[in-house]
């Protein structure tokens, strides 16, 4: 019989999450409040001297060329990624999964990854697809395929897709992983037993019991794209070349720390949040009506 908790007084509740509340208020409400604020401000490049504009800075954003040409490169980007990675980790996992000899040691080597900091990952990738010293990159050349991420856009696009995706990686596969393990073996078996081949088993059985990790990881992976993957593109391309791996995330860096017009950059951040809110709902009210529970 489980005991039900009563908290006699709020002191107790209050202080247990005020180190939670205050991370939040500090970390997120705060900068928040402040970019929507600045946003309705232009800024001369010192911060000495500024004055209300309303809506303007938001205008100026919207009919922006370069600010329309980073949102379509930030739509292909997180898709790219977010499809790459989901995919390649439940792979990975359906195969880790098998009862294999050395199985916990393959699962440590996949988890590995996610320890690696977004820059150095990126130099891990840097290194590999250098087209006159990486392995791939002068491979790539060696067979007649012409790869210069550092001049051609949609090999740069690529490249930072890659890398992206791979820093993503074990953190998808940690959770496919515990889905599947928590399927009983008793229903695959049952299946077996009825003649379910191994693809029928995995699209009618497999699949439909993870959706509700596959729709976690989802909105997951599409944050991590729209927000996390800035020190990847920073370190592999620096947005380049010619913007054609700028995205909405590293277009708010150009603008407001190299550009130093900060009264932009706010409304860009702002317009970015809004996006990724509008995202996540609707996910929630369109993708969440197919998953199992």
């Amino acid at each position: 019989m489980q005991k039900k908790v009563i908290f006699r007084g709020t002191l107790l509740p209050i202080a247990l999450l005020a180190p939670q509340l205050v991370v939040t208020v500090v970390f997120f409400f705060w900068p928040a409040g402040q970019a929507v604020y600045q946003s309705m401000l232009r800024e001369d490049a010192f911060g000495l001297s500024s004055e209300f504009v309303g809506l303007e800075n938001f205008r100026e954003v919207l009919a922006d060329p370069s600010w329309v040409h980073a949102a379509l490169n930030t739509l292909v980007f997180s898709g790219c990624v977010a499809g790459l990675a989901l995919g390649l980790a439940l792979f990975l996992a359906v195969q880790a999964d098998k009862s294999l000899r050395g199985a916990t040691v393959y699962r440590s080597l996949l988890i590995w990854p996610y320890a690696v900091a977004p820059a150095v990952a990126a130099v891990l990738w840097l290194f590999l697809f250098q087209p006159q010293i990486g392995l791939i990159g002068r491979g790539l050349n060696a067979i007649g395929i012409p790869w210069d991420y550092r001049l051609n856009g949609t090999h740069a696009m690529i490249l930072v897709i890659v890398a992206a995706a791979w820093k993503q990686l074990a953190y998808n596969f940690i959770f496919f992983l515990a889905g599947l393990q928590s399927i009983p073996a008793s229903v695959l078996e049952a299946a077996a037993i009825d003649g379910a081949r191994p693809a029928r088993r995995f699209w009618t059985i497999i699949f439909p019991l993870l959706s509700p990790t596959t729709f976690f990881l989802l909105v997951v992976n599409l944050t991590y794209a729209f927000f996390e993957t800035f020190g990847v593109i920073h370190a592999l391309t620096g947005g380049g070349p010619a913007k054609a791996t700028e995205t909405l995330i590293y277009k708010v860096y150009i603008d407001g720390v190299e550009n130093l017009n900060l009264g932009s950059s706010s409304a860009q951040s702002v317009i970015l949040m809004v996006l990724v809110v509008l995202l996540t709902a609707f996910q929630f009210r369109a993708v969440e009506k197919k998953v199992h529970y």
